[in-house]
Formats: C-alpha cells, sequence, structure tokens
C-alpha cells in the first residue's frame, strides 16, 4: 500500500471516528441535563442558561421519589409484568421458531406472513376490544391479563428474530445427535438451545425492555393507583399542573433506567451476533 493510500484511509478514518464522537456527545447531551436536572433544587428547570454543573447538588429529589412516592411498588408491579411477559412469550416463542425453521408442514409459510401482518397493525386498534373482553372475564387491573396482552404482542417478534437464527445453525449436527440416539427434546435442549443462547438472550431482553417501558396498555388497563407500572406512576407525577416536578420527574427517570442499563451492559456481548444473524434469513 503506498504512503498517499495510506493517509487517505487515515484522514478517512480519523473523519469518521469524529463524526460518531459528535453524534455520541449530541446524543447525551439530554441524558446529561437529565442527571444534571435530577441533581438540582426544585426551580432547576426555570433557571435561564443550559448548564451540566448544578449550583448546589443535592439527593433530594432521589429521596423525595424513593421515600415520598410509591416508586417501589411501581417498580414490584413493573418487574412482574417484564418477567412475566418475558417467560410466557419466551417459553412459547422458542418453540415455535424451532418448529418454522426445521420442519415443513401444510400452511407454514402462511402463517409467517399472516403472524407478519398482524405485527404490521398499530397496537392501538384493538384496545377497545382488548378492554371489553378484559371487563367482560375480570382481567383489568390483573397482571394476568396484561401479560397475555404483551406476550401475544412480542411473541410474533421472537418468533421472527429466533427462526432467523435457528435456520442458521446446520442441520447436520442434529442429524449427527440422531445417528448417536439422541431423542427430539435431547437435540433441542442440549444442542440447539445452546447454540443458539445470543439470539434468546438478545430477544428475551427486547422483550423485557418493551414491558418496561409500555405506557398505552399499562395506563389503560391498571386503573388503580396500587396497579401503576414505572410508566404510568411517572405520568401521575407530571399530571398535575400544581405538583409538577421537572427535577422529581428526571430522578425518577433516571431510576428507571439503572436496571436496564445495568441488564444492557450483561448482555451487550450478544447484542450483534444475536440481532444480526436473526434477521438474515427468514
Amino acid at each position: 500500500m503506498s504512503n498517499r493510500k495510506k493517509v487517505r484511509r487515515l484522514v478517512g478514518l480519523t473523519t469518521l471516528n469524529l463524526i460518531f464522537l459528535i453524534i455520541c456527545i449530541v446524543t447525551l447531551v439530554p441524558i446529561l441535563y437529565a442527571v444534571t436536572l435530577s441533581l438540582s433544587g426544585s426551580g432547576g428547570a426555570l433557571s435561564s442558561g443550559l448548564t451540566f454543573i448544578p449550583e448546589t447538588p443535592t439527593l433530594d429529589n432521589y429521596r423525595a421519589i424513593l421515600m415520598d412516592e410509591p416508586f417501589l411498588l411501581w417498580l414490584k408491579n413493573s418487574a412482574i409484568l417484564s418477567v412475566g411477559t418475558m417467560i410466557v412469550a419466551m417459553g412459547t416463542a422458542v418453540t415455535a421458531a424451532y418448529a418454522f425453521s426445521r420442519y415443513q408442514f401444510r400452511g407454514r409459510k402462511a402463517v409467517l406472513q399472516i403472524l407478519l401482518i398482524l405485527n404490521a397493525f398499530p397496537q392501538i386498534l384493538s384496545m377497545f376490544a382488548i378492554f371489553r373482553l378484559f371487563r367482560t372475564f375480570h382481567l383489568l387491573n390483573s397482571y394476568i391479563g396484561l401479560i397475555i396482552v404483551y406476550a401475544g404482542s412480542m411473541c410474533i417478534f421472537s418468533i421472527w428474530n429466533m427462526k432467523g437464527y435457528f435456520d442458521t445453525i446446520p442441520v447436520e449436527i442434529e442429524e449427527a445427535a440422531q445417528i448417536d440416539g439422541a431423542s427430539g427434546r435431547q437435540i433441542l435442549t442440549r444442542i440447539v438451545l445452546p447454540l443458539a443462547r445470543p439470539a434468546i438472550i438478545v430477544t428475551a431482553v427486547m422483550v423485557l425492555i418493551y414491558v418496561w417501558n409500555e405506557y398505552l396498555f399499562s395506563t389503560t388497563f391498571m386503573m388503580d393507583e396500587s396497579s401503576y407500572t414505572l410508566a404510568g406512576g411517572l405520568y401521575q407525577l407530571q399530571s398535575n399542573d400544581y405538583s409538577r416536578s421537572w427535577p422529581l420527574f428526571s430522578a425518577a427517570s433516571i431510576l428507571v433506567s439503572i436496571p436496564i442499563l445495568i441488564v444492557f451492559f450483561c448482555i451487550q456481548k450478544y447484542m450483534i451476533s444475536g440481532l444480526t444473524a436473526g434477521g438474515v434469513k427468514g
């Protein structure tokens, strides 16, 4: 490689890195401002100018959220819904995705296409019908009812993502296990699932994040104050014009984000392989 090409390549990489750095900084500005606002006093949002260093840092907003507001109750409700939905959705989607990937049966492509079409419609279109059904079967203000809605909507994404990953696993591995006398259950649990661990983990976390941040259904079907999720609770903090406090809201938002950030950093090594490999085949 000539010196001119080396210089051109170095300039190109440097420019690209600078662009990425600027994008990261711009993206972090709202987050940094929210952290600053959460550490400010009650009048921090009304101060003139944009600053990332609070004049008088304080943890009163975090104390107020944890002590004066039912934040831990909202956290418990969100955790139950998120984990429950993840278990139901993944327990159904893993076996369905494996069946769609490995078995040829009548209506296979039609079912996949119907699932894809159903996923294209906005969920809000079915809200009224679901509300009537829930009221008839006494599922309002119920974890079970909301988990059914969440699991039903996230199963489609989970099936398609994991089917694509199962397609990348060579069939010859399973055929060799069959020759050695392994049953279908043993092939699935001891060979296929360990190989598909990145896709399963990433898909499960995507389901978890969706439920954790979901607002519309949680505030519609969980109408009792003791049933509010984190999204519904955050809305209640800002619903009253007289008690509205942006520093308090910012502190609550930061606390809500911490569990998801911890989960993300724990599984980030699976993110690239779990998402890209699941999207290359269908």
